[in-house]
């Protein structure tokens, strides 16, 4: 930015520089004046130049700005309207694998008991079966003795009958069936005594048989219960088997489920995090930018500033050299100038790169002192001047500026792109 004004310093150092050199340019017929002039005006429309391609990189910059900022708020408010909404999914899906969780575990629980009341069904009833083939088998020969003496009574064999193992079994009946006194008393005597006994006509046999259709009813209803108890059981089994079926298939599928909702919840909570993070940063950004556009702006009002001084600087230059009193005080320096004309003319130079070097100054009061400034004043003030030496230094600065100046443009240029 200060490459312009260096320039004008050193243009008006050549003019004060043409009171010595003037007669050497005036050797080979070239106007010196007009060569000032050309260098002024061409250092004028570099600094325009360099003004708008500034205004354009501005204009760019103030556009990101803008945008950015905009896209930046759509991106927050994105955002803040997504952020509740992934919280609640995932407080759902929280909620539902610990409800899956609870649910396989009652499933496993209850196969487990159905299990369990298959196992302890199976071995009563396998108990009961033991005790009703005992207790039929039990029956069916108590039976068959109590037709076998029934036959052998009423065919008069009552003596050959007591003598068989039979009889003892009836003997046996006697006494644990439930019959009444007189009934136990007389068959107890017919058992005891044999033929000796002579009981009244049909009485024993009568007993035998009233005795056997007893045991034939018990028979009966043992049986009845036997096969209903296999009926029960067999209902219980196929109720047990489907309850097992069913808790292991919801067991598998809760399971697979389960392992779904963990996932569902593992994405959600990093989503959450993603946006949370992205969400902070977008903030942060959006903050940093806003500081940066507003600096940039007050830096570039500063640097418009200084150009506008810069551009009539040398718009006032020009103009003091293409004045008619310059005009004829450099023709009188051309081939025998006045020593006091000369002297009179290099202290008004002296005064016009003073008040440019208290404009460059005035530039760099924000970014600090510069000490070359200072150098180039004092060499100014001095009685004995070497325009030579000032001239190489504006020149190195300039180069120098120019430097900086092409790095921070393309800082600026990555920055926008």
């Amino acid at each position: 930015m200060m490459t312009s004004l260096w320039r004008l310093l050193a243009a008006c150092l050549v003019v004060g520089a043409m009171g010595s050199s003037i007669r050497g340019a005036s050797t080979f017929g070239a106007n010196p004046i007009r060569r000032v002039v050309n260098l002024l005006q061409d250092m004028q429309k570099k600094v325009q130049a360099e003004g708008e391609r500034d205004q354009e990189l501005y204009d760019k910059f103030m556009c990101y700005c803008s945008k950015g900022s905009g896209d930046l708020d759509e991106t927050i408010k994105a955002a803040e309207v997504k952020m509740p909404a992934v919280t609640t999914a995932l407080k759902e899906a929280k909620a539902l694998h610990t409800q899956l969780d609870t649910d396989l575990g009652q499933h496993k629980s209850d196969r487990a008991d159905a299990k369990d009341a298959i196992a302890e069904a199976t071995a009563l009833r396998e108990k009961e079966a033991a005790a009703y083939a005992k207790a039929s088998s039990d029956a069916d020969t108590n039976i068959k003795a109590l037709a076998k003496a029934i036959s052998a009574l009423e065919s008069g064999m009552a003596g050959s009958f007591l003598q068989t193992s039979t009889a003892a079994v009836v003997r046996r009946l006697s006494i644990d069936m439930d019959l009444s006194n007189a009934d136990r008393d007389m068959l107890t005597s017919f058992l005891s005594q044999g033929s000796r006994y002579i009981p009244r006509s049909g009485e024993i046999v009568g007993i035998l048989k009233q005795m056997k259709d007893t045991m034939e009813k018990d028979l009966a209803e043992l049986t009845a219960q036997e096969e209903s108890a296999k009926a029960t059981y067999e209902q219980l089994i196929a109720a047990k088997n489907k309850e097992i079926a069913a808790n292991s298939q919801a067991i598998e599928s809760k399971t697979e489920r389960l392992g779904e909702v963990g996932m569902k919840i593992e994405n959600t909570r990093e989503d959450l995090e993603d946006t949370t993070a992205a969400y902070e940063e977008d903030l942060k950004f959006k903050a940093d930018l806003e500081k940066n556009c507003a600096t940039k702006k007050e830096e570039y009002e500063v640097v418009k500033k200084t150009r506008a001084e810069e551009l009539l600087a040398i718009a006032e230059t020009i103009k003091l050299v293409n004045d008619d009193d310059a005009l004829d005080l450099f023709k009188k320096t051309l081939p025998s100038p006045s020593l006091l004309q000369t002297r009179m003319r290099g202290k008004e130079v002296r005064k016009q790169a003073l008040r440019a070097l208290h404009s460059a100054r005035h530039g760099h009061a924000a970014r600090g002192a510069d000490s070359r400034l200072d150098l180039i004043a004092l060499a100014l003030r001095g009685k004995k001047v070497s325009f030579d030496k000032v001239i190489s230094m504006i020149d190195e600065m300039v180069a120098l500026l120019g430097k900086e100046q092409s790095t921070d443009d393309d800082k600026k240029a990555f920055c926008e792109a």
